[in-house]
This record gives C-alpha cells, structure tokens and sequence, in this order.
C-alpha cells in the first residue's frame, strides 16, 4: 500500500510564524550591512526584533559593534511602526532618545538626567 505524500497545506506553517522567520535584509530600511550587524547581536526575525523593541535591539547591537549609528534606530523603529527611517528621524527622534537614556540609565542602575 502506498501513501500520498503529504500536501503542501499539511506541512504550512502559520502566516504570523513565516512573517517573523523573515531574513530582516528584506526589509524596508534595513539593507545587507544593517542585518549582519543584527545578525552579530543575535536578532535574526522579525520576532525577535518586535519582542527587544527597536531601542532595547539598538543598544544590543551597539555592545557588539560600537560603529552602529543613531540611523540604525531609526530604520529598526521605522521596521516596527511601517515608516521610513527619515519619518522616524523627523517624528519620533526625541521619543527615541529619551527611551534609549532611559535603557542606559537603567542598565547603569542610575538616576535618569533632569
């Protein structure tokens, strides 16, 4: 008795799982050198990036490679909220760096700067 392989529905994965499990040099805003960069901190999905948030990723990246510049921040919020890294830059530049003190303030176990 022969079986019939399996179809290719049996073996989908979930839509949400395959979107996350994408390489991040497809992304908008992140090329080859943005995701080698996130390669080396160890964030490879989507997934991964949506659980660190755009900030906590940036300063993860910037502990294995110091070179990361506020740009990358940029484009990481830009990947999360569906914008271009310049309308972060434009928009939410203070928001970010004020969230970016405070990960440092609190990785320092320091008071926050007034």
């Amino acid at each position: 008795m022969t079986t019939d392989p399996p179809s290719s529905d049996e073996h989908a994965e979930p839509r949400d799982h395959q979107r996350n499990a994408d390489p991040l040099a497809r992304l908008p805003n992140l090329g080859p050198r943005s995701s080698r960069m996130l390669a080396r901190a160890g964030i490879h999905t989507v997934g991964q990036l949506q659980d660190l948030g755009s900030v906590a990723a940036y300063l993860r990246v910037r502990q294995v490679d110091g070179r990361a510049s506020l740009n990358l921040l940029w484009a990481l919020e830009g990947v999360l909220a569906g914008m271009s890294w310049r309308e972060v830059a434009r928009t939410r530049r203070t928001s970010l760096l004020l969230a970016l003190d405070m990960h440092q303030v609190e990785a320092a176990g320091r008071e926050p700067r007034s």
